[in-house]
């Protein structure tokens, strides 16, 4: 995870009772000063795929709905991480989502306040670098005049560039089982082009080498027990990889493999053509997830 602050606030929501349905969370987290609401903001950007889990998930649903609901408290927010987290990477993630859709939901009850905040704050007119509208939409011109994009789309790149990039096509499955579970567990801020790299070489594995992507699923299981990683494997490599002309190979590996065969149960298949839904019907029973 990461630091001492970040541990005592996992721990805190961990066993915060107050987060137990979405209305007892609203209410929890809207009683927080801005000052806790950004550095509990700033653990949950930190936060590994494979460690989202409980109580963490509860709270990320108010920070998306947050820019909606309450546009005031959401733009403190944005002040108040810019001022006090420290890791770039963490509040570059304040473009994700956060920003833009203040804007799109409220643009005009907030676009004198953030014109205004931004003529003295410097790290204001780095983050507003970083949204992309898209050739229409309203404040676009307005956001473009007060922000420092130069800046924010070095530091972009510098963060999306790994140090070691991945050269999927010389790896060996095993080799590509350990980059997948590596890639995928990574918060979004933790991404970097490895991870879309690892997304492409997916793709064509499962367009031209179906085959060799069941083995990446088959391999991936051989030491992955994280129930949402799983999940992950399930809804993506495996989920994707069915089709009429793999359930042969399906078929042979849920026979030999439990531990596969349970594996899809997390798949989606209602939008199958009968005859393959016949097949993983027969394959699933009655153990969807």
């Amino acid at each position: 995870m990461g630091s001492t602050e970040d541990a005592d606030m996992l721990a805190l929501i961990a066993a915060a009772p107050e987060l137990a349905t979405p209305d007892d969370t609203e209410i929890f987290l809207d009683a927080m000063s801005i000052s806790e609401l950004a550095s509990m903001w700033g653990t949950l950007q930190r936060l590994s795929r494979r460690d989202k889990t409980g109580a963490a998930w509860s709270a990320f649903p108010y920070f998306d709905h947050l820019p909606h609901k309450r546009p005031d408290r959401a733009f403190d927010l944005a002040l108040e991480v810019l001022r006090s987290e420290p890791d770039k990477p963490t509040v570059m993630q304040l473009n994700d989502k956060f920003m833009l859709s203040l804007l799109y939901a409220h643009g005009a009850a907030v676009i004198g306040r953030i014109e205004a905040e931004a003529e003295h704050n410097a790290r204001l007119r780095w983050l507003l670098g970083g949204i992309r509208f898209g050739p229409d939409e309203p404040f676009k011109s307005r956001i473009e005049a007060i922000a420092n994009t130069k800046a924010y789309r070095r530091d972009e790149r510098a963060r999306r560039t790994p140090k070691h990039p991945l050269d999927c096509e010389a790896m060996s499955v095993p080799e590509l089982a350990r980059a997948w579970v590596e890639q995928y567990s990574k918060s979004e801020r933790d991404r970097d082009d490895n991870f879309f790299a690892m997304m492409d070489y997916e793709r064509d594995l499962r367009e031209e080498y179906p085959d060799k992507a069941i083995d990446l699923t088959v391999e991936i299981l051989k030491n992955e027990t994280n129930p949402v990683m799983l999940s992950l494997l399930a809804a993506g490599p495996l989920e994707d990889v069915i089709s009429m002309e793999t359930i042969d190979r399906i078929e042979r590996e849920a026979s030999a493999n439990k531990r596969f065969r349970d594996l899809l149960g997390g798949v989606w298949y209602y939008r199958a053509p009968d005859e393959l839904k016949a097949c993983l019907d027969a394959l699933v029973g009655q153990h969807r997830w």
